[in-house]
């Protein structure tokens, strides 16, 4: 038995590190934390200070189980988590879950996976820094309490299944709020003069701008009909030197901003390739919002500048961190060893690697040199000057390595840049063409989700190991939605002077096309509009920049956690309960206009199924008229006149094979019924245009897809690719295929087999109990077992008599009344005769 137990979160950490210590030290994982708050209102002691109530999952019983035998038998201990705030409550919870001595436990941090530092950690340990493990408590506490108390509110003003949370609730704000202004924005158009000069000399060409813009038409038809019979020369001719910076090492907030531009990944992606690589000891931690780079990073860069590039291109620099923040990190992301430009490993790894290796190495090179050259084109008939600009790249610099790029969305071509001819001061130049286009302003950039934590970031919201989570959460809620939307035609006008006349044409362009731009869904507006109007302060930027200023003042301990709470939470919960009281339900209502058929009003909403137009009131004497939105409409933008379109649905095509056709549009967007089959139509595909030919079409389409693929057991497989992936069926199971392992296109028999084997095992362990009658079972899951209610999941309570968790055989065992009971605790009503099992308290059953 090794005399040293050192615990560390993940076992790829575990791994490396087991590497650098001798056979005294045993080397284990905790797999993340290994208790959580329990589940329902239990949780925290309001009255009580705050106070917490913890449980190890059913998940983690055997990994403390092992530790405890571990760490019994050790003689000392090393927690050896990360060095942030929750690095330091998992050791916190180690510490008392494992009933630990304080003379048996070090507490050891540091900031990459290498021998050294591994080392060096060890003969400098230190206890556990409560007042980060206060931080970290504060903000789970906090952020409990909001989302346990405002979803129900949610659930009764709004709708059914939402949530809330303070940070997510931001976030979904500055998202709403920027797509309002795109869709207020107006555009205005001004022309813009461009023109294309020969020197004389070798006929080298030089392209040259106004730098002023005319706001009409007539104004930029008149400058070229002037220019038609103008001489034009270089009036003026400046040339001066010019520098770049590199820009400093990465953060958490730039790496992910960086990444998704230069390499398409997202904020959640990034973020598990980095622990990936840090946990294998090839980068430093990766959150961290500092700049700085330790001395030993310095001389090793410097070291290897010098080596692989020259002299030259060192210049030593440091950097100072801007945010407020920045307290609980050392050090930014950097290679572990800079004499290492590459590593082995997936694609993915490599390529944030590199990119990792490249700023970090670029930020302690030299300055970019440039010749920078400045131009003014006098005519001889007007008196503006055009201007063209150029540079020289006199010394690369930092630049052989590594060019940022910038959020910045510019289609037109910029004339900067471009290394011109020799000119003087004088010379005359000869007009090839000239050309006034009219362009259009540009409202605001929607967010990407690199320009969500860059806006989070300067507002003082979240911190590094919040914005991957926080932009997941608003997507996996539905409250935001990640896509590329088509842009639409616009028409502008172009005039275009060659050869002394000057003609003019319409031509057309594509505007408003997006690439992976965050949108909010209807259900997310109704939410934060909701918020806004009840809830000012969890949604204000300035009110939450300043809760995580307090979370950074008690990690310094300079302010009492449970004090900051208190402040907190009595104004929220007493809103809390005037919202639930007078507050009118919330639906985002909007009246379109009068249908002209029956002279009733036409109002979109948010109902219990998504957005829907409405015609007719619900207290008029006949039933309101429902048609859901398609896809590309929103409860915030569809018109009166798109609005009753959607009323010709659904409607009747000529049956096919014996089996009538009808196209509609659902809950999941349009669709083709053929017989009691539902088919989606394609993405963008308007169903008021489809024809018999083309329903026909995508009918044989979706046959030839459901052809069966093979026969196992007398009975068909088929395949097909759903929300989840791509999946078999068969006798009614569907049966996801693993990424790994299998080629969907090509399964062989015996990958079928194995595929439903497994599946239909697995299906025998899934069922402890059923009562088929009443739609109740107790089953088996990921986090022990559980009982479902018709689609609910719910918690399975300990039991009354022993008031401990039921045994297996206790379970086979349990009286279907004792289920009942539980299922009644948290859903109120559940077996009323003339109510139906409420899938609208899904929330419910999930929070308690």
């Amino acid at each position: 038995m090794a005399k040293n137990l050192l615990i560390v979160e993940s076992p790829a950490k575990a791994k490396t590190i087991e590497g650098y210590l001798g056979k005294d030290f045993l080397v284990k994982s905790s797999y993340g934390h290994i208790r959580d708050l329990v589940k329902g209102d239990m949780a925290i002691d309001i009255n009580n200070n705050f106070a917490q109530t913890y449980e190890v999952p059913s998940d983690k019983k055997n990994v403390v189980a092992e530790l405890k035998k571990l760490a019994k038998n050790a003689e000392m201990v090393w927690l050896a988590s990360d060095e942030d705030r929750e690095g330091e409550a998992i050791s916190w919870h180690l510490y008392e879950t494992l009933g630990l001595k304080a003379d048996k436990t070090k507490r050891i941090v540091f900031h990459e996976i290498t021998k050294p530092a591994i080392l060096k950690a060890i003969e400098s340990p230190r206890g556990i820094d409560y007042n980060l493990v206060y931080a970290q408590q504060a903000r789970r506490v906090l952020d409990r309490l909001v989302g346990f108390e405002l979803s129900p509110v949610l659930w009764k003003k709004v709708k059914p299944s939402l949530s809330a949370g303070r940070v997510q609730s931001v976030a979904v704000r500055l998202i709403v709020e920027r797509e309002r202004e795109v869709q207020q924005f107006n555009a205005t158009a001004a022309y813009k003069i461009t023109a294309q000069f020969l020197t004389g000399k070798g006929k080298e060409m030089l392209k040259a701008e106004l730098p002023n813009r005319f706001e009409n038409e007539a104004d930029a038809e008149k400058f070229l009909q002037d220019c038609v019979q103008a001489n034009f020369q270089i009036a003026n001719l400046e040339t001066k030197p010019a520098k770049r910076n590199p820009a400093a090492p990465f953060t958490t907030s730039t790496l992910q901003q960086e990444a998704s531009r230069k390499l398409g990944y997202s904020v959640a992606r990034t973020m598990q390739i980095a622990q990936r690589l840090y946990e294998a000891g090839k980068i430093t931690y990766m959150r961290t919002d500092s700049v700085n780079l330790s001395e030993t990073a310095l001389a090793a860069a410097s070291a290897e500048i010098k080596s692989a590039y020259g002299e030259k291109y060192h210049q030593f620099r440091t950097y100072k961190t801007k945010s407020a923040g920045a307290q609980e990190a050392h050090e930014a992301i950097r290679p572990t060893y800079f004499d290492r430009h590459t590593v082995d490993g997936d694609a993915s790894e490599k390529r944030l690697y590199e990119l990792i290796w490249k700023r970090a190495i670029a930020s302690q090179m030299s300055e970019a040199l440039f010749e920078k050259t400045t131009a003014q084109i006098a005519a001889s008939t007007r008196k503006e000057h055009l201007v063209a600009e150029g540079e020289v790249l006199k010394f690369d610099g930092f630049l052989k390595v590594y060019l940022e790029s910038t959020d910045e969305e510019e289609n037109e071509e910029k004339e900067g840049g471009a290394i011109l001819p020799p000119l003087a001061k004088g010379q005359e130049l000869f007009l090839k063409e000239m050309q006034a286009t009219e362009r259009f302003s540009r409202p605001p950039a929607r967010y990407t989700e690199a320009s969500l934590v860059k806006k989070l970031e300067e507002l003082g919201i979240g911190r590094p190991s919040t914005y991957a989570p926080t932009i997941s959460t608003v997507q996996n809620r539905g409250y935001v939605v990640k896509e590329d939307r088509d842009g639409r035609q616009r028409q502008f006008i172009s005039f275009l002077l060659v050869n002394g006349t000057v003609t003019k044409e319409i031509k057309s362009e594509t505007t408003g096309a997006e690439k992976s731009k965050l949108f909010p869904t209807d259900i997310g507006e109704v939410v934060n509009d909701f918020l806004v109007e009840h809830f000012k302060g969890i949604v204000d930027f300035n009110f939450t920049a300043k809760v995580e200023k307090e979370f950074d003042e008690i990690a310094q301990g300079l302010q009492e956690w449970t004090k900051m709470l208190h402040s907190f939470y009595n104004p929220f919960h007493t809103e809390v309960e005037t919202t639930l009281e007078n507050a009118e339900r919330a639906t985002g209502e909007r009246l379109l206009g009068v249908d002209p058929e029956t002279g009733k009003n036409v109002i979109t909403k948010v109902g219990k199924f998504g957005p829907l137009v409405q015609i007719g009131d619900l207290d008029g004497e006949e039933k309101p008229r429902y048609a859901s939105l398609m896809r590309n409409q929103s409860v915030a933008t569809i018109t009166l006149e798109d609005a009753l379109e959607l009323f010709k649905l659904p409607f009747p095509l000529p049956d096919f094979e014996g089996k009538e056709v009808m196209i509609g549009v659902g809950r999941f967007g349009p669709y083709v019924k053929w017989g009691e089959s539902f088919i989606s139509l394609p993405k963008n595909e308007d169903p008021l245009s489809v024809t018999y030919e083309r329903a026909t079409e995508i009918i044989r389409e979706k046959m030839h897809a459901d052809a069966p693929i093979a026969h196992f057991q007398g009975l068909e497989v088929t395949k097909g690719k759903g929300r989840f992936g791509p999946f078999i069926k068969w006798n009614d199971l569907f049966i996801n295929i693993p990424a790994k392992g299998y080629d969907f296109d090509n399964l062989s028999q015996s990958d079928i087999e194995t595929l439903i084997n497994k599946k239909v095992e697995k299906e025998a362990n899934r069922y402890i109990k059923t009562w088929d009658a009443e739609k109740i079972s107790i089953e088996n899951g990921r986090w022990g077992p559980f009982i479902r209610f018709g689609k609910l999941m719910l918690k399975l309570r300990n039991n009354e008599a022993t008031k401990q968790k039921y045994t297996p055989k206790e379970l086979i065992d349990i009286d279907l009344e004792v289920v009942k009971k539980m299922i009644e605790e948290q859903v109120p009503g559940a077996f009323d005769k003339k109510k139906k099992a409420p899938a609208k308290k899904k929330a419910v059953a999930k929070k308690k």
